[in-house]
């Protein structure tokens, strides 16, 4: 099988619209998390999310190919932007070329905005465009057509894991040969009305910040953005003399075939042992881990049952970006192995902040607070999602 790398990353979330600013922000500890300013927030329980500000669709887009970019797509198409100039791609890579990407909901904002139309505003029709802005697959096939890539094109929604069994599939179809380049990932466009009201239904939203893993902590907090990577196969990425800032090392995904909603630290074991037996790693060489750790009771001691299980008694260093850039959903493992690239790259490894006390159910060392400085050679990136899915990445020094 072939080694694949990554040449380029892009993403925009709510800490900053490009990877540099990105990069700052997690190495500062610095909350992307604010009060929801959206149409009918003030109907709402929970009133904050992380939301991208200033972001000026009309600025950054054609005016006649706007409408048909919820801003799902927008994400998508902004951060993919990024990761493809970075990654110094040719303009046409044709049938070697594909799009992989995770999202939940798709472009859930033009569903609300059309059924507010028919519903509350008694109108008998809405756009043309609604089914080809909403579909789940518009970023993915609008960065095909972006890029010229005809090759793989599809888009994963399996919830919170969705971009990271995306990564993984691109891995996978790399390896095997049927793409050279394959641009992966997630995007997510949540925050609305409808997005919110269904999320607070179910109780897990915290109404202040997200604290995962700390004592006290009231859930997790949504969030929107996209993180795209271009994953390459290593001979393709030399031959082309592309930058490369870290290898796709391993990846594993299972399911628990148990419960809809709750986590169960079996499944999450075994994906992360796959993940490592894919790579051909011991656990002692893994330096860093990026929690799934939304911040609710339930996933965070899980999950720490789970790293502990694989790890031992004094696993590595571990934390959730999401008390940063929030819950994604569908895009937050991409945001989250974006933090582990800049791990790898940087030798900085970011902070879980609104850390206030160590729950005992959950002891491990979650870099609380501040950024901590470290040289690692390889990072493993969790995703836990309802359902029972688990999946799992690692990253390695190239």
């Amino acid at each position: 099988m072939r080694r694949v790398v990554i040449t380029g990353i892009g993403t925009v979330n709510a800490l900053a619209t490009d990877v540099p600013g990105t990069f700052d922000a997690l190495c500062n500890g610095r909350c992307g998390i604010g009060p929801l300013t959206f149409r009918d927030a003030d109907r709402l329980s929970i009133r904050i999310g992380a939301a991208l500000s200033d972001w000026l669709p009309k600025a950054r887009f054609d005016p006649s190919r706007l409408p048909l970019y919820d801003p799902v797509t927008q994400y998508a198409l902004a951060a993919g932007a990024e990761a493809v100039a970075m990654a110094g791609l040719p303009d046409k890579l044709g049938p070697r070329g594909g799009v992989i990407l995770g999202t939940a909901a798709g472009g859930i904002g033009t569903w609300e905005d059309s059924y507010r139309a028919v519903f509350a505003e008694g109108r008998n029709r809405v756009s043309p465009l609604v089914v080809p802005r909403l579909m789940h697959n518009a970023a993915a096939s609008h960065l095909s057509a972006a890029h010229g890539l005809q090759g793989p094109v599809l888009t994963v929604a399996t919830a919170c894991a969705s971009s990271n069994q995306a990564m993984g599939l691109a891995l996978q179809q790399i390896r095997l040969g049927a793409a050279d380049v394959i641009l992966t990932g997630g995007t997510e466009a949540m925050l609305c009305f409808g997005g919110v009201k269904a999320w607070e239904s179910l109780r897990v939203l915290a109404p202040d910040a997200c604290r995962p893993f700390s004592l006290g902590r009231k859930g997790m907090v949504i969030g929107d953005g996209a993180g795209i990577l271009v994953f390459e196969a290593e001979e393709h990425a030399r031959a082309r003399g592309a930058p490369v800032l870290a290898e796709v090392a391993g990846f594993g995904m299972c399911a628990d075939a148990g419960d809809i909603v709750a986590p169960d630290p079996e499944g999450a074991i075994r994906a992360m042992q796959l993940a490592l037996r894919d790579a051909g790693l011991d656990p002692a060489d893994i330096g860093y881990i990026n929690a799934h750790g939304t911040g609710t009771l339930a996933n965070d001691r899980s999950e720490s049952t789970a790293i502990r299980a694989v790890f031992g008694a004094h696993p590595p260093p571990v934390s959730s970006t999401k008390s940063m850039h929030g819950h994604a959903i569908g895009a937050t493992g991409a945001l989250e192995a974006i933090a582990c690239l800049m791990a790898l790259g940087q030798g900085i490894l970011p902070p879980t902040i609104g850390f206030q006390t160590a729950d005992p159910d959950c002891p491990l060392d979650v870099i609380p607070n501040r950024a901590r400085p470290a040289r690692i050679s390889a990072a493993l990136s969790n995703a836990f999602a309802f359902g029972g899915l688990n999946a799992v990445l690692i990253f390695r020094q190239p």
